[in-house]
């Protein structure tokens, strides 16, 4: 059912500590719109709440450094603290209202861009494809080459800044989606070793190759992955062949460095460092881009914060400010491309929520989710390494609970006290509203940059 509520415009900043996202500007006159608010789609909700159990069933384990895969030496050298700062220039800007991480040298506390000299032959951007589920952004792929062919073959994967592994079918019997053509390239090699992982969309299992891999100019020959001859039916229901992990090889099942660390070792990329657009409603225009920055797809400059653990992007959750209040937390988040909404231990979610006249548990669900007033415009933002980053009503507004309710689901889900013990996970209903950079140098840190879509 339609719902009538009068909108003011919502201008979107990042600020220190304590200080709001939002600035209300003053409307000239009340406007009055009537939105159509789809229906809540409780299926996509708990399909993603029960993967993501499965996906981080080890999270406390790995956050307190325990069976940790010992990165390469060469993410650590000083010398990509140079290349990055190199690759970030200085440009003007009239935006305001931004702050960088203290630990960001003052110079670079502006809009930062790519210098394009080394663009064309060490960066790449890979165009992503948004898969929408009736009002959901559910996950976000894009083409990856495989093999050391003239036309390597190109197959749709998951872009996951949450876990660390590449695989893609071969020779998989259950497998509905297309597979990789192995015996076509000269170079690829079966290592007869097991590889077997569980994602946020389920598991996946068969042995450890590896082969020429590519994205656009970029490749790495002799890239692990997993070339699994099984995978769970919640793939099969995706259009997608694979997935590319793009977190710390610290957490990966194989015990290879990423592809993207590869290209950083073999010094093949200009940056260490690579920055992800996503769209929000449009199943074309979202990106990835290695070893640059899109300054397009930014408006003002990137605020820096640390990386607290070298496994999942980490940030250190300080709270939010839920309605100009307070809430207070101190946890461990990881930015999760690969993860629709966002997920906080219990007790925080209802603190969120209790800020939000009106908001309460949903009636219709388990505790895990929260409703509001459809007709109300929450300000929500979250302090990662203490500065607020709002994020758009429009992503965390689910849906209706049901038709002609009232009332609409909120899409930060709370969790067990327990298993989410000191962790988050920010997924992509608060990353369509920032241009997001995952960075290895300065000790890596992740940079937020108010995404385009906040001025569309």
């Amino acid at each position: 059912m339609p719902s009538r509520f009068s909108v003011s415009f919502l201008l979107l900043t990042a600020g220190a500590f304590g200080f709001p996202m939002y600035e209300m500007a003053p409307p000239i006159s009340t406007v009055v719109v009537e939105i159509n608010i789809p229906i809540f789609n409780p299926q996509v909700a708990m399909a993603e709440l029960k993967s993501i159990k499965l996906k981080y069933v080890n999270a406390q384990d790995i956050i307190a450094g325990k069976n940790l895969v010992v990165l390469p030496d060469a993410l650590s050298d000083p010398r990509l603290d140079a290349l990055s700062d190199a690759a970030l220039t200085d440009t003007t800007s009239n935006l305001s209202g931004f702050a960088s991480s203290e630990s960001t040298p003052a110079s670079h506390q502006v809009n930062m861009s790519f210098i394009g000299m080394n663009a064309a032959t060490q960066s790449a951007t890979d165009p992503l494809t948004d898969e929408i589920v009736g009002n959901i952004d559910l996950q976000y792929y894009g083409p990856v080459g495989f093999g050391n062919e003239t036309h390597p073959q190109q197959l749709s994967v998951i872009i996951d800044t949450g876990s660390a592994d590449l695989w893609i079918p071969v020779s998989c019997g259950d497998c509905v989606n297309p597979q990789y053509e192995a015996t076509a390239s000269s170079t690829y090699t079966d290592t007869g070793n097991p590889f077997n992982v569980t994602y946020g969309s389920g598991n996946v299992g068969g042995t450890l190759a590896h082969d020429t891999i590519s994205i656009g100019s970029l490749e790495i020959d002799k890239q692990y992955f997993g070339a699994v001859t099984h995978v769970s039916s919640d793939f099969n229901d995706d259009p997608i062949s694979g997935l590319i992990g793009l977190g710390f090889s610290s957490i990966a099942a194989s015990g290879e460095p990423t592809f993207f660390e590869n290209l950083i070792v073999q010094d093949k990329v200009s940056a260490p460092f690579f920055s992800v657009y996503l769209t929000r409603g449009k199943a074309s225009g979202s990106m990835i881009t290695l070893g640059s920055y899109d300054v397009s797809k930014a408006i003002g400059p990137l605020t820096w914060v640390p990386v607290v653990s070298k496994t999942y992007w980490t940030v250190q959750f300080n709270g939010a400010v839920v309605e100009g209040q307070n809430v207070t937390a101190d946890l461990q988040a990881a930015i999760d491309t690969g993860t629709t909404l966002i997920y906080v231990p219990q007790a925080v979610a209802s603190s969120i929520y209790a800020n939000i006249p009106g908001a309460g548990p949903a009636a219709n669900y388990d505790s895990n989710f929260f409703s509001f007033p459809c007709n109300s415009n929450p300000t929500i933002s979250f302090v990662l390494g203490g500065h607020d980053f709002g994020f758009s009503i429009q992503d965390f507004n689910l849906g209706q609970d049901g038709d002609g309710s009232k009332n609409c689901i909120g899409g930060i889900v709370g969790m067990d006290d327990t298993f989410m013990e000191g962790f988050a996970i920010i997924g992509d209903e608060f990353l369509k509203s920032w241009y997001s950079v995952y960075d290895y140098s300065h000790g890596a840190r992740v940079g937020f940059a108010s995404s385009v879509n906040n001025a569309q």
